[in-house]
């Protein structure tokens, strides 16, 4: 078993929940989420810090598995970095505040804002900026070990997170386990 998540699903999942606070947001998705992806979704996620490509943030991890993740990703006070470049498609769904992208050559910024999907497809990669704030439902779709190092990297050789790096591990080696005992690689 391979992808199960549909990208458009979870973005009317999102849009469903918006206008409420961040905090019944995040129990409202996973719960809506735990409904039509039964057993693959944890509905209390436990939040950790990402510093990654320049930019902190902190998520939580609602799925993650070989072939894809879905997680609540932001920052309440802003950040800024690159996006990364991976074997993987990247749904961004902006859940409340801003976030800006471009690529090389852009002279004008994108601006992502509450519903909207910013999609990056494989091989693409971006700066972006959360201005102020921003949370957001992000799901990936590829080959998620290849993300680790980007992932991991700033908090091996930058911040010294050795706890948030273990906590990382921890996390996605639990999730990623118990869908592969239900047979999803």
């Amino acid at each position: 078993m391979g992808a199960i998540f549909d990208p458009k699903v979870l973005h009317s999942v999102a849009r469903d929940a918006l206008g409420t606070p961040m905090e019944q947001m995040v129990g409202d998705i996973a719960n809506q989420l735990h409904d039509r992806y039964p057993g693959h979704i944890n509905t209390s996620p436990e939040w950790v810090f990402n510093n990654a490509g320049g930019a902190m943030g902190s998520m939580a991890i609602l799925h993650a598995s070989l072939t894809e993740y879905v997680i609540i990703f932001g920052t309440p006070i802003g950040t800024e970095g690159h996006s990364g470049r991976f074997w993987a498609d990247d749904y961004f769904i902006i859940l409340e505040g801003e976030q800006w992208a471009y690529r090389p050559g852009d002279l004008k910024r994108s601006v992502y804002k509450p519903g909207d999907l910013h999609h990056m497809a494989k091989g693409v990669a971006q700066g972006y900026r959360i201005p102020e704030h921003c949370w957001a439902l992000e799901y990936a779709r590829g080959f998620i070990p290849q993300m680790l190092p980007f992932g991991l990297a700033d908090s091996f050789f930058s911040t010294l997170d050795v706890k948030t790096v273990a906590q990382t591990f921890r996390l996605y080696a639990k999730s990623t386990t118990r869908e592969l005992l239900k047979g999803k690689i």
